[in-house]
């Protein structure tokens, strides 16, 4: 068997392949976030992806299967119950989330709670539904810069978001009535899974654009994962990306916040010419949050394109003694309706210069394969009650 000193997980944040058997439940239909997306555009090129097995998991319009791929590939079925970034994540390190998260998507937030958010902030709310974060800056940032009025609202994912304006609401009058919303979201009838900081710039309706200073807010994982067994076997847990916010900085010995994708992408080249030991863990958030949820197929299969190009950067910089996993933590088809994530299947893609015979690994029935895998690389135990199987055995 192979041995290894460092894990790359590469999360391409909502790279679906594909409806899961019950994603009618969660009202999605037909959805498959990658194959519509080749089905959408004129060019599609991902060279590196597809050496590596992705065209091999589902037909491409615009990528053909190769014979022998460089990587082992296989598919993930969610076992959880959701289809957003937090159940995603925490299953991948071994949690299986059971009851969804609270959401809160057709009816707004309750008026105890806005009235009790207004007092504690001091400001008066305006918003108080779901929608996308360029609408509603379109519809209430002019409003808000002109009175202080403070735009709350949420979507389809488990969530209370904030707008703030950096020059004229301030960041950190935006980060201290997030972490007001975070304390009263606690409350079991109104516990969402994040509180999310946007803060922006421009002061008309055509100049708003969100920043990189967002924070997420999160709730901690209820029970320790793979992350919490890494740190305290003594090995490095670097993560970049939001990462860190997805489990509240739980098990994370040193946190790297990305600008873009791109730039997260550069981030984790920089680290591989570093020395540590363990896990680098990244999540890739452009593709969801700018293509995925605008229902932009084009822009998505472009941010894929330069993924894949500084993906071949960083495969040359991968050590002999690396294993590399690219998977994703749920859909988002942007050529279906509405804005929401979609409930799919996603990929698991491992690759290292040790690896001699890959092959298809089949379609495994959770996304904790990751965290299993990770840790029985470097013969650490998960944490009681966390749930899957490790593939590092079949990888040879």
């Amino acid at each position: 068997m192979a041995n290894y000193n460092r894990v790359f997980v590469l999360v391409v944040d909502s790279l679906g392949i594909g409806a899961m058997p019950d994603s009618h439940k969660f009202g999605d239909h037909g959805v498959n976030t990658l194959q519509h997306i080749s089905q959408s555009v004129e060019d599609f090129h991902i060279p590196n992806l597809q050496k590596l097995g992705l065209a091999n998991l589902i037909p491409l319009k615009q990528v053909e299967a190769i014979e022998k791929p460089m990587a082992y590939y296989g598919i993930l079925a969610e076992k959880s119950n959701g289809k957003d970034t937090m159940t995603g994540h925490w299953e991948m390190m071994g949690l299986e989330i059971t009851t969804p998260f609270q959401t809160f998507t057709d009816t707004g937030f309750p008026p105890e709670l806005i009235q009790q958010l207004e007092e504690r902030c001091g400001r008066k709310i305006i918003g108080n539904k779901s929608a996308s974060g360029t609408e509603i800056l379109e519809e209430l940032a002019e409003e808000e810069i002109a009175t202080g009025h403070m735009i709350v609202y949420t979507s389809a994912d488990s969530v209370l978001q904030i707008c703030g304006n950096e020059e004229t609401f301030g960041l950190e009058e935006l980060y201290r009535c997030c972490e007001i919303a975070r304390e009263l979201t606690m409350k079991d009838e109104w516990k969402v899974g994040r509180v999310i900081a946007r803060p922006y710039v421009g002061k008309k309706k055509g100049e708003f654009k969100r920043t990189s200073n967002r924070h997420d807010y999160a709730l901690k994982p209820y029970g320790k994962t793979a992350l919490d067994a890494l740190k305290e076997a003594g090995l490095d847990v670097i993560s970049v990306g939001k990462i860190k916010d997805i489990f509240d900085g739980e098990g994370i010995t040193k946190a790297h916040k990305s600008q873009s994708s791109v730039h997260g992408m550069e981030q984790t080249i920089e680290i591989a010419d570093t020395d540590f030991k363990g896990l680098c863990y990244v999540n890739l958030v452009d593709f969801d949050a700018l293509w995925g949820h605008r229902r932009d197929p084009a822009g998505y299969a472009k941010e894929l394109e330069k993924f894949d190009e500084k993906l071949g950067i960083f495969l040359e910089h991968l050590k002999e003694e690396d294993l590399l996993i690219i998977t994703a933590d749920h859909g988002n088809d942007p050529t279906y309706t509405g804005t929401d994530h979609t409930r799919e299947k996603v990929p698991f893609i491992a690759y290292s210069r040790q690896l001699t015979t890959p092959e298809f690994l089949g379609e495994l029935d959770t996304f904790a394969v990751v965290g299993c895998t990770v840790t029985d690389v470097f013969g650490v135990a998960m944490p009681e009650n966390t749930i899957g199987e490790s593939v590092l055995s079949r990888l040879n």
